[in-house]
């Protein structure tokens, strides 16, 4: 979308550069004029490093390291090309690298950097100042990195990336750099375009219902285990007991059954108990009823030879029949 200059009479479309064309370098241009002025990528953030290489292979840098109020690391990667080339996984293994980093580590790079600025303010001071904090904090500081990616433009590949990265609760954003020509002057119009910013909001609601949905997920995951587990050891000790249930499987889900005739001998599992029942299930609700009944007749008998009354479910308002025994805990 190209800007317009608003004139009297009409107006003016201001025409699209590219850095290249207006002899705009990446680093001594780009990185050194956002280096002093991060709020324009990085609203309420403090440099603490710049051309970052803490690790064995030194022709690798992070452009600047920041760190936001909240004591997070952001990394920033910046491009002065109209696809942005393969920034996203560049800047990926940087937060990688840089995720163990610790408050004090924090301070070394930022007095390396001041020091290299000319800078004699002192490194711990300025970062707990910013951070507004009285000490130093290693369980506090460092517990994300958030990523900003800064070209001119973005490839349709690397924006797809950064949007499934959004979508699995990797906070990296795309702030669009277009640079234009207005008379011998070039003027940058800057837009964080991914994730759009009045759609940040809605999208941190949508990463976090995500994020319940696959803790769900895990939880009903660990659940069925735990009961394959538990169905597996109760069976062992069933079947030297009795041999009514030797015929089925342990089960992931809450309940297992043996059925004969229509009639479900379960053990049955809910929160804070456990059940026993005689489950009494023909097509026929008036047969249901009338095996039920019969049952019913013997109750004294029945409960004797079990040991303890149980709970007996006519459900008239419903097909079948239950005879239980809960046992808590």
């Amino acid at each position: 979308m190209p800007l317009f200059e608003l004139g009297e009479d009409r107006l003016t479309a201001i025409e699209a550069t590219t850095f290249a064309a207006a002899k705009v370098k990446e680093r001594q241009d780009l990185q050194r004029l956002l280096r002093d002025q991060i709020e324009i990528i990085v609203p309420d953030g403090l440099v603490i490093a710049e051309e970052f290489s803490d690790w064995d292979d030194s022709r690798r840098s992070i452009d600047l390291l920041v760190l936001d109020r909240d004591a997070n690391l952001i990394v920033v990667e910046l491009k002065r090309t109209d696809d942005g080339g393969h920034m996203e996984l560049q800047a990926i293994r940087y937060a990688a690298m840089v995720s163990t980093m610790t408050f004090s580590q924090a301070t070394e790079a930022h007095a390396q950097y001041l020091l290299s600025r000319g800078l004699e303010d002192d490194a711990r001071l300025r970062i707990l100042d910013f951070l507004g904090w009285s000490e130093s904090d290693d369980e506090e500081f460092g517990r994300d990195v958030r990523i900003v990616l800064a070209s001119a433009d973005f490839s349709r590949e690397l924006t797809t990336a950064v949007l499934w990265l959004n979508e699995r609760d990797i906070d990296i954003r795309c702030v669009r750099l277009a640079p234009y020509q207005y008379g011998d002057k070039t003027v940058i119009d800057v837009q964080q375009v991914i994730p759009l910013p009045e759609a940040m909001e809605y999208q941190v609601r949508v990463r976090e219902k995500a994020t319940q949905e696959r803790a769900a997920r895990h939880g009903q995951s660990a659940r069925g285990e735990l009961m394959y587990r538990f169905w597996s050891a109760l069976l062992k000790r069933a079947n030297t007991r009795l041999d009514l249930h030797q015929s089925i499987s342990p089960s992931r889900g809450s309940w297992i059954a043996v059925t004969a005739h229509g009639i479900y001998y379960s053990y049955v599992t809910v929160y804070g108990a456990g059940r026993i029942e005689v489950y009494i299930y023909r097509p026929d609700p008036a047969e249901n009823k009338a095996i039920f009944d019969d049952l019913f007749q013997n109750r004294s008998a029945i409960e004797g030879a079990f040991g303890r009354e149980l709970r007996w479910q006519r459900l008239d308002e419903k097909t079948a029949c239950r005879i239980s025994a809960e046992i808590e805990g």
